[in-house]
């Protein structure tokens, strides 16, 4: 699991981050999936392949995640407080921003808010907001409703998801794997990608459910900032045989963001677009012309 290393934030809470690739790269905040933690950059993130591409990348846990402080009435707009904290404790004057599946909403929040610092976002299988059409799974769907109406029911189911992970061995990750479209049941298989997939949620709970199902509703609400008004450049990655994020949340993003290059994968899911086009992605968020503008 991921080292960390924690910053003091301006309210006195702290926040904590991991780093792959190149320490002195390009600098990326990545925005880890829900619920997860800064242990995602240990499945997504290769750090040689990274630092090939002189790419430095941050995964801070958010919130009440990991080893980050609870934040109390928190909105998906405090979210840029929290990132310009840490990157001005890291001299960081601009920086890319990359959200992963629920982190899509906190990349562009970034950029909405935070315009003259965030040069580029990139979304990887970002779920789109609560009212797109067509822009969520059934069990997501599901999932959304119990966080606005019963949050304390989903802090109990994450709590069973917890237990039933620290107890199902290799059954469980055959189970997990069974449910998963063919390009991500396979990867699923590989016991490294399967463990690491499970010790995000593991990590995400380590101070216990409340973070990680506050997080679930603030993405199943209103965000509060308006998609259609950033102007900064997107770069989009989504695979058309997605269950967790039906491929309908990447076209929905794709048609609202005015500045938007959108790439759809016809034989990839929600894992292996990250796992599987990783060069291609870091060479992209190395490489856009934008990274380089003063």
């Amino acid at each position: 699991m991921s080292d960390h290393r924690e910053v003091r934030l301006r309210d006195g809470r702290t926040l904590a981050y991991a780093e792959h690739g190149d320490a002195s790269g390009v600098p990326i905040i990545y925005c880890h999936g829900v619920p997860s933690s800064r242990v995602e950059g240990d499945l997504i993130v290769n750090s040689a392949k990274a630092a090939s591409f002189r790419l430095r990348i941050i995964v801070p846990d958010r919130p009440g995640m990991g080893h980050s402080d609870f934040q109390p009435d928190r909105r998906i707009v405090d979210w840029p407080d929290d990132v310009a904290d840490l990157a001005t404790a890291l001299s960081l004057d601009r920086f890319s921003v990359v959200g992963s599946s629920g982190g899509a909403a906190y990349a562009l929040v970034c950029a909405a808010r935070m315009p003259e610092r965030v040069r580029l976002v990139g979304l990887s299988g970002g779920v789109a907001p609560a009212d797109a059409p067509g822009g969520h799974s059934g069990p997501l769907r599901v999932m959304f409703r119990l966080a606005r109406l019963a949050p304390a029911l989903v802090r109990g189911l994450f709590r069973l998801q917890l237990r039933a992970i620290r107890r199902g061995g290799d059954r469980g990750r055959e189970r997990m794997a069974a449910w998963a479209p063919e390009p991500d049941r396979i990867l699923l298989r590989r016991p490294e990608i399967a463990h690491g997939f499970m010790a995000c949620f593991e990590e995400a709970c380590r101070r216990g459910p409340r973070g990680p199902a506050s997080d679930v509703a603030l993405i199943a609400r209103p965000w509060g900032f308006d998609l259609t008004a950033i102007r900064t450049p997107v770069l989009l990655w989504h695979g058309e045989r997605d269950r967790n994020v039906p491929v309908a949340s990447g076209r929905y993003f794709a048609g609202v963001l005015p500045n938007c290059r959108a790439i759809f994968y016809p034989a990839d899911a929600h894992l292996s677009v990250p796992l599987q086009h990783q060069d291609e992605i870091l060479r992209a968020l190395a490489t856009s012309p934008v990274v380089g503008r003063v």
